[in-house]
């Protein structure tokens, strides 16, 4: 797997990766498909992306992983987001990602990592504590677009923190 900064061609086969993902749901708070425009400027090169590496594998991208700055965190802080391709799957996409992330929090100086995980997706839930990610709040009943409560667990990583030797990072 080849792990490499995101271009702005990247976002139409980005996009096509995430809506997959809204479309399904259950497991991001995005719940409305975005265009190739939206995704460009969400995730890529906008007011507030800070980087955005992607994934490839087999001439596909598998995967991609940003930090932003929208909704102005704490100062020393980003928000990353994590979306790997559901079909085919490509296992371990988001583990080739995540070292080139902390390396780019390392340049830009942040202190902390932060992702904000629905409470119902086990998998992302597990995917950060992997990476060594700590819980540290929870916002309660967060309502979707329907209207269903669904708690968002707040988790962050500490970017000077030291990789622990069972850890693929």
């Amino acid at each position: 797997m080849h792990i490499r900064r995101a271009v702005p061609a990247d976002a139409e086969e980005l996009c096509g990766l995430l809506n997959e993902i809204i479309l399904a749901g259950g497991t991001t708070a995005l719940e409305t498909p975005l265009t190739a425009a939206e995704f460009a400027d969400w995730f890529i090169d906008g007011e507030f992306p800070l980087v955005c590496h992607v994934a490839e594998h087999d001439r596909s991208l598998v995967g991609f992983q940003s930090l932003s700055v929208y909704g102005d965190p704490p100062k020393g802080y980003a928000d990353i987001a994590t979306f790997a391709r559901m079909s085919p799957r490509i296992s371990g996409a988001g583990s080739a990602l995540f070292p080139a992330t902390r390396a780019a929090a390392e340049e830009l100086g942040l202190e902390f990592i932060n992702a904000t995980i629905r409470a119902d997706n086990v998998g992302g839930l597990a995917y950060y504590a992997k990476m060594g990610f700590e819980p540290y709040d929870r916002l309660i009943q967060v309502p979707l677009l329907d209207g269903t409560p669904v708690d968002r667990v707040k988790k962050r990583f500490k970017v000077d923190a030291k990789p622990s030797p069972a850890s693929p990072v």
